[in-house]
């Protein structure tokens, strides 16, 4: 009578099947912080390089001490543009503004430019409701197909006149993926929206990452998915 085999031992790892392993961990864990290093360390550089040119060699702090302080130009380039914010609201600043933009306006190409660079920096560093209001699920492009989606606003004035429909109409900003600074500009009833619990941040991690990094480690969305279903 035979008897049957025994079972195989699962093969333990070798040496350099471990440092594989223990080195992409080691990878992951570094890379992040490493490049949020680099990126701010540079960032310091390249304004200090554009910064210090401007800057009289007697207001520099090398001159006193011997050594070349790298992060100079950006506490200059703060105090400037605190300076400049705060004249800006004044009654002089503001006539002063008005006057350089007259000319800008009379300018043909650079009117362009600088209308275009104006709306963009408004827009980005307002400090006015203009932010996101709540990430949503839509779907787009077509029923049963759901997209990550931010609520900007109530739509208004003709555009809320003229959909046909009762129900309260939203703005909607749909972003693609990977860079969610592009996308589409829907009108969407909000009887159609599903609000998620996710914070506006999270939602753009999400389409960043095309669905690779979900808030908490879990898929936020699944069971809205079926309650809606």
């Amino acid at each position: 009578m035979k008897l049957p085999d025994a079972p195989a031992l699962p093969r333990r790892p070798g040496i350099l099947s471990r440092f594989r392993g223990n080195f992409l961990t080691g990878l992951v864990v570094i890379a992040p912080i490493g490049l949020t290093v680099w990126l701010i360390w540079a960032t310091i550089g390249w304004i200090d390089a554009v910064v210090l040119p401007f800057v009289p060699m007697r207001f520099r702090p090398e001159q006193y001490i011997g050594i070349n302080l790298r992060g100079v130009g950006v506490i200059f380039f703060l105090v400037f543009t605190v300076a400049i914010g705060w004249l800006a609201k004044g009654l002089i600043g503001r006539s002063l503004l008005r006057w350089a933009e007259s000319i800008v306006f009379y300018t043909p190409i650079v009117r362009s430019v600088y209308s275009g660079l104006k709306q963009i920096a408004e827009t980005v560093f307002a400090q006015t409701e203009t932010s996101f209001d709540k990430a949503v699920l839509i779907e787009y492009p077509r029923k049963g197909i759901w997209a990550i989606a931010f609520v900007s606003t109530s739509a208004k004035g003709e555009v809320a006149e003229i959909i046909p429909t009762s129900d309260d109409k939203a703005a909607v900003f749909l972003p693609t993926t990977p860079n969610p600074t592009s996308g589409f500009l829907l009108f969407v009833p909000r009887s159609e929206l599903i609000e998620l619990e996710m914070t506006v941040e999270d939602a753009a991690k999400l389409v960043i990452s095309a669905g690779l990094v979900y808030p908490n480690g879990k898929d936020p969305t699944k069971p809205r998915l079926e309650a809606a279903q």
